[in-house]
């Protein structure tokens, strides 16, 4: 099999309207009346390409759930978009235990991440035949549980390699399939546009997809250009200092608002290490609601342009559809 045409459209994949697969089962979109944290890690090991520090083991999974259960309690946390995906120490039976114990919804993830991380299984494979493999997961599942969205699909520099572009097909062949959309990790925040260039060329509609790691770029101009192609904007490293202040990511967001793309920006913090957990110091999962909301409203924004970017944003791109969620989040979050 040669042609995207080979992979066929899996129409009984096609997700029921404001239905999210999360661990624990099927997740009306409506019933999410809180913030939904759009990109993080819960359960992940990246130390073959990273280095020791670069996991959230068994041991950490008890932290873990109390920082998320402390966010539901204190800010009506409703929904994780967890985006370890396959070659990055994804557990989906600790993701089930995660949510259970913190009481908080997770949608987990299937796919590839940059080539760094890719298992044998990659390794020369069409993207017929990747795309296969994802289906049948996403229809099948593991253990029970269904990936509810597909990422983070990962590329680094300005193009991605080779087996990194096999891979960006194979997620938008299967993302047409099921209806699922897709993330991306933009190393970096490079090479958006060659990512959002070759998933809809393999015919996914720019709306189903979101480019990860933008708020580490420093360029309006290509967010303003994702966001008016259609294309999410992931401001999801939020908290991370050491690569770019928080200051010129607001500064960075309120561009991309000004310029009238509100509804496309996604926000999140990226906790992929045991080191940015709460409990060992750093900002951990509620970074965004504890500082860098605070800092939105101080700049202006009210609370139905932070609903949006907190809720309705992420709901409507899991979805690919608006829905009853429209409106605003019955003071849950504060």
């Amino acid at each position: 099999m040669t042609g995207d045409t080979a992979m066929p459209v899996v129409t009984g994949a096609v997700r029921a309207a404001g239905l999210l697969h999360t661990v624990a089962g099927p997740l009306s979109a409506a019933d999410v009346c809180g913030p939904v944290l759009a990109h993080e890690h819960l359960a992940l090991d990246l130390s073959r390409g990273s280095g020791p520090k670069a996991v959230l083991a068994a041991r950490h999974r008890a932290a873990v759930a109390a920082e998320l259960a402390v966010l539901r309690r204190d800010f009506g946390l409703s929904l994780v978009v967890e985006l370890t995906c396959r070659g990055m120490g994804r557990d989906l039976a600790a993701l089930a235990r995660i949510a259970a114990a913190s009481g908080v919804a997770v949608v987990a993830a299937t796919g590839w991440y940059y080539e760094r991380f890719h298992p044998p299984e990659v390794v020369g494979a069409a993207p017929e035949v990747l795309a296969r493999s994802l289906v049948e997961e996403i229809e099948d599942g593991r253990g029970g549980i269904r990936p509810g969205v597909i990422g983070e699909i990962g590329s680094h520099g300005d193009r991605p390699s080779e087996p990194e572009s096999r891979v960006l097909r194979a997620a938008a062949l299967a993302a047409r399939a099921t209806g699922l959309a897709v993330v991306t990790h933009a190393g970096l925040g490079r090479g958006g546009r060659a990512q959002l260039e070759l998933l809809t060329a393999a015919g996914l509609a720019p709306h189903r997809i979101a480019i990860g790691h933008q708020d580490l770029l420093d360029d309006p101009a290509v967010h303003r250009e994702l966001a008016a192609a259609g294309a999410y904007v992931c401001f999801d490293t939020i908290g991370k200092e050491h690569y770019r202040s928080d200051a010129a990511r607001l500064r960075l967001l309120l561009a991309l608002v000004e310029a009238g793309h509100a509804d496309r920006a996604l926000l999140s913090c990226d906790v992929s290490r045991h080191g940015y957990l709460v409990g060992a110091g750093g900002g951990g999962y509620g970074h965004l609601f504890r500082s860098f909301v605070p800092r939105l409203r101080a700049a202006g924004a009210d609370e139905e342009l932070i609903d949006g970017l907190v809720r309705r944003n992420p709901l409507r791109f899991l979805t690919g559809r608006d829905g009853e969620w429209g409106g605003a989040a019955g003071g849950a979050f504060r």
